[in-house]
């Protein structure tokens, strides 16, 4: 029965892009998922996938095929999902796709830590600062960052994060420092392209709050890469707490405006929405709440002072 044992293979074909990227995926040969790919079109009877020698793209047949067999492997992984946890022990792979800045800094140091207490878990870390789709491809969970979509996932809220305007002691010295929002016009500022807050930045005190355009000669749709640009003297940015707060503990980045607030946004770890939420996912999910603290995360700490 080719149509059920090559689904697994077909779905991985589909998902990686080529028989070559799929097999690597399988650990088997390039031929053998040609073989089976084969076979199955054989056995239903039409073809399902378009070959050329640049790339692959679903038949008409091929796109109503994979939505039941990639549903079908979705089903299975939720069964052994619920076998596992019946024995109570997280197991199995574990697919999590999370902010590059972020994950890198806050995620990935967390990981040994995390396997040595579970180590029948294999933990995917993928690093992206684009938004993904979960679902579609195939993510077991993501974190995220800020305002969240309406979507038909399920958001569990991990920790606070805060936001700093600030500049180098460089930039201070050549350039001078902004006292009000409207001292920002005359200042090179950074911008951080995937910003789902909007074009502007807001800020707020005691008398109001101040919308603020900022121009500036560079924009980057990474943060780290923009913390590089602030050390080296180049602008003025406003940054997420838990990527600068080595920087203005160590002095290479000072705190500008303090007088003023910057919105304050919360990190979720979000999931698809399951009839069962499988323990691996879990027991990662406590483990970050564990690990930053609702309110006051470590990162914060360094900069604030709260013990």
């Amino acid at each position: 029965m080719q149509s059920y044992t090559s689904i697994p293979i077909f779905v991985a074909v589909v998902e990686n892009g080529s028989f070559s990227a799929a097999a690597q995926k399988l650990l088997i040969t390039k031929s053998a998922v040609s073989k089976r790919i084969h076979l199955l079109e054989e056995e239903l009877g039409c073809r399902l996938l378009n070959r050329t020698t640049r790339r692959l793209s679903l038949t008409e047949a091929g796109k109503q095929y994979y939505e039941y067999a990639s549903q079908s492997l979705t089903l299975a992984q939720q069964g052994i999902d619920l076998v596992t946890e019946l024995q109570g022990k997280p197991r199995g792979r574990l697919k999590i796709t999370a902010p590059m800045s972020f994950g890198g800094n806050h995620i990935a140091p967390l990981l040994s830590e995390f396997l040595s207490y579970y180590p029948d878990i294999q933990v995917d870390l993928h690093l992206e600062d684009k938004m993904v789709d979960l679902v579609d491809e195939g993510f077991d969970l993501g974190v995220r960052i800020g305002h969240l979509p309406v979507s038909n996932l399920i958001a569990k809220r991990l920790t606070t994060c805060r936001s700093i305007l600030c500049a180098s002691n460089d930039y201070i010295q050549r350039y001078g420092e902004p006292e009000a929002p409207k001292d920002l016009r005359h200042h090179n500022c950074l911008r951080y392209t995937y910003y789902r807050g909007g074009h502007h930045w807001e800020f707020e005190n005691a008398t109001g709050q101040f919308n603020v355009a900022p121009q500036g000669n560079l924009a980057i749709n990474n943060s780290e890469a923009i913390r590089k640009a602030l050390l080296a003297g180049v602008g003025i940015a406003q940054m997420p707490t838990f990527l600068i707060s080595k920087d203005i503990k160590l002095g290479q980045l000072q705190p500008i405006m303090t007088q003023y607030t910057l919105p304050v946004h919360a990190i979720y770890a979000v999931f698809p929405d399951k009839r069962h939420l499988p323990l691996k996912v879990r027991t990662f999910i406590d483990f970050l709440s564990q690990q930053f603290a609702p309110d006051m995360p470590y990162w914060d700490k360094a900069i604030f002072g709260k013990q």
